[in-house]
């Protein structure tokens, strides 16, 4: 990330600053995306303003309102230059992704004019009526995700800022989180000393986020006990933070990275990886095959798009019977329920589609998958493991949770590269190309009828006179 900006900035030095590419930030909250735009302002020596564009729906807050109105303004954009007094700041557009259209306007369309080089060296705000060059702003705009209009996205640089490895959140809290924490409560450095995994622990068990906000807030609430004890009884520091007291500053544990209790997986129940807008998770995934008549049941606040990765999974479980050794009619005489915990959160997307097969096939066999294992990937018909997004945030859920063995799709592999090794070296990552390839690594042992080869021969349906015979090619 601190490459790709130095980049910009070296490119902005050197051209024509109305040419030079408008840079976006994208990553989860807390991650630092603020303060780096804060940090580039002051190596470029510019003044900063800011202002968030969360919850704005009138294209009148970018463009200002016509001086016929009563309480008439301009827009934020020249608002802010007239505080400034210069005419070359660096403005930072806070969570542009958070913007709204209704019927007063559009104000992503009207950031456009602002925002595109091509177009700013005339912006037209309705309250000056006369055209202003903002050729010479440096404007950076922050996000949580890519949820912006299309035309303003094709004129953005994207750089993704991703969340923070536990090594990472432990190394910031140490160089900038307790010393500032420590200076608010009005301590001395000596005052409270973190000793062994205390940090770590704070983090596990107290904080659930890709940034730092959080474990901020958590440092603050130890901080303010430790005033209050030392109001009354001065004898009390210096105090030492370490894991076993840590329970005693912020109470009970509010999280567990471990869902996996167990050392012996549950026949029916995978580990997904999922990504969300505040980093990745550990998605549960639970299959149950009961007799019925065939009905699917669908359970846990599905989106459209994992329903029809459900849909696939069971046809191809269908067209792939022989290979797992069951009836070609199995189908008809079970019920399939799957369901994913946590209801009261919406959940979508393709990529567990190949952890809710291989849920299913665990039903049908008989075999549990293996507790420290975890995959993601979306499947095809023919069997094929496709491409995801998010794969760092996802490894890094891997990580937290213990998991040991990452299945990933093979076209994934190549990122690999770019993520850090602190995370990498730590998992067992396999990528597979088919749904058969990831068959031998989620179970411990196959049962004989079933034919792994054959799983990953694609079948077809001949129709000949007198009938229909199913064959492999």
């Amino acid at each position: 990330v601190k490459e790709r900006i130095l980049e910009y900035l070296a490119l902005y030095r050197r051209v024509d600053k109305s040419k030079a590419p408008l840079i976006l930030l994208v990553g989860p909250p807390g991650v630092g995306k603020t303060s780096l735009g804060n940090a580039i302002a002051k190596a470029t020596g510019r003044t900063l303003a800011r202002f968030s564009l969360g919850g704005v729906h009138d294209d009148a807050e970018i463009r200002g309102h016509r001086r016929t109105y009563i309480g008439a303004m301009p827009g934020k954009i020249i608002q802010k230059l007239a505080k400034v007094k210069v005419d070359n700041p660096l403005i930072l557009l806070d969570e542009v992704d958070k913007m709204t259209a209704d019927f007063r306007g559009d104000p992503g369309s009207a950031l456009l004019e602002a925002l595109d080089p091509e177009q700013n060296t005339n912006f037209n705000d309705h309250y000056l009526e006369v055209d202003y060059d903002l050729s010479d702003v440096m404007f950076i705009c922050t996000a949580n995700s890519l949820n912006l209009p299309p035309a303003l996205l094709d004129r953005m640089e994207v750089i993704r800022i991703p969340g923070y490895t536990d090594n990472d959140k432990v190394a910031i809290a140490n160089k900038h989180l307790i010393p500032k924490q420590l200076k608010l409560s009005g301590l001395d450095k000596s005052s409270v000393k973190f000793y062994g995994k205390a940090l770590n622990t704070i983090i596990d068990n107290y904080t659930r986020e890709a940034g730092v906000r959080e474990l901020e807030r958590q440092l603050s609430k130890i901080m303010r006990k430790v005033v209050l004890m030392d109001s009354r009884d001065s004898s009390v520091l210096p105090l030492v933070i370490n894991p076993s007291n840590v329970e005693d500053f912020l109470g009970v544990e509010k999280y567990s990275y471990t869902k996996m209790p167990r050392k012996i997986g549950s026949i029916g129940q995978v580990f997904g990886l999922a990504w969300t807008s505040v980093g990745g998770d550990i998605l549960t995934i639970e299959a149950s095959v009961i007799a019925g008549t065939g009905k699917l049941i669908r359970t846990g606040h599905l989106g459209e798009v994992m329903q029809e990765s459900i849909q696939a999974a069971i046809s191809i479980l269908r067209s792939r019977h022989a290979a797992l050794g069951v009836p070609a009619n199995f189908y008809q005489k079970c019920d399939y329920h799957i369901h994913v915990p946590e209801g009261a959160t919406p959940k979508d997307g393709p990529s567990a589609g190949l952890a809710m097969c291989i849920s299913l096939i665990s039903c049908l066999i008989g075999q549990p998958v293996r507790a420290d294992v975890a995959m993601t990937g979306e499947i095809t018909l023919r069997g094929e493991v496709l491409k995801i997004g998010g794969l760092k945030e996802k490894l890094l859920a891997a990580q937290r949770n213990k998991i040991k063995t990452v299945i990933i799709p093979e076209e994934n592999y190549k990122e690999l590269k770019e993520i850090n090794k602190s995370i990498t070296n730590k998992l067992k990552i396999i990528p597979v190309r088919t749904i058969d390839e990831s068959l031998t690594v989620a179970f411990k042992k196959l049962p004989k009828r079933m034919d792994v080869k054959k799983f990953g021969v694609i079948p077809t349906l001949d129709v000949v006179s007198g009938g229909a015979t199913i064959s492999s090619h």
